[in-house]
């Protein structure tokens, strides 16, 4: 990996390459059945937002104590 890679916090090369493992070694069935478990998650939702009011949603979040 480039020295100029900024990754998050908590991120090293070493956990990119268990992450891209697990989901290389995944079957298809095992990524469906994934992602279908992810939206049958009643606490979090997905939406689109206009780029421009994503800095406004992060502070929104922060502000109640969570990350984007």
């Amino acid at each position: 990996m480039s020295d100029q890679t900024k990754l998050p916090r908590g991120w090293d090369e070493a956990k990119i390459r268990r992450v891209l493992d697990y989901y290389d070694g995944q079957t298809d069935e095992d990524a469906a059945a994934e992602y279908e478990r992810a939206y049958e998650d009643t606490t979090e939702t997905v939406m689109h937002v206009p780029v421009d009011l994503v800095p406004e949603v992060r502070q929104l979040l922060a502000k109640h104590g969570l990350k984007a």
